[in-house]
């Protein structure tokens, strides 16, 4: 229990996939105006991540790795999530209308965020089990969201402030990101 609890808080803020990694940026700076948007993307990205994460190890795990096909895991990996995404597109557009038209061209950009191919490319690189590839998986993802929803909320705080011309879109938003990610940096001492 112990390790599983040290996969969730090391994937989530010390490794965070976004801040320190730079994996899953496209999104992360696309979708973050909003607080409400980047709540709906962190939500879609932990279930994909979370079910991608179980179904690409169990994928590995039973099928590549008796067989010997090691060397097509990123092909299947990629096959699988964007299976994934697309059940999710065409949940949210049945299910909440709003939230779909919100998210817009970043929806479909989760089965090109790298954050997801990265935690299961992760997940058989630290030769995971099951469980805790969908823990690590669970972790990244809930790291995922946690970055996203800051960034909307200083977002939607500093489009009111008084910013220097220069820095005005997305300097500012870049330097906010550095910011964060030097912030996140002081959790590495939790593990």
């Amino acid at each position: 229990m112990k390790e599983l609890l040290l996969i969730a808080i090391g994937s989530a803020l010390v490794n965070n996939v976004v801040l320190s990694q730079f994996l899953g940026i496209c999104p992360f700076l696309g979708v973050s105006k909003r607080v409400e948007t980047a709540s709906g993307m962190g939500g879609a990205v932990i279930f994909v991540i979370t079910i991608a994460s179980f179904v690409t190890s169990t994928i590995y795990k039973l099928v590549l790795v008796p067989l010997h096909f090691e060397y097509l895991q990123t092909i299947v990996f990629i096959l699988v999530i964007a299976a994934l995404v697309q059940f999710v597109e065409m949940f949210l557009k049945k299910a909440m209308p709003a939230l779909y038209s919100a998210l817009g061209v970043y929806l479909p950009l989760i089965t090109t965020n790298c954050a997801v191919l990265g935690v299961a490319i992760v997940n058989v690189q630290k030769d995971y089990t099951i469980l805790q590839g969908v823990i690590n998986g669970i972790g990244t993802s809930a790291g995922f969201a946690l970055a996203i929803i800051i960034m909307a909320g200083i977002r939607e705080k500093t489009e009111y402030n008084d910013v220097p011309a220069a820095f005005k879109g997305t300097p500012i938003v870049l330097i906010t990101a550095a910011l964060m990610a030097i912030a996140f940096f002081g959790f590495a001492g939790l593990i």
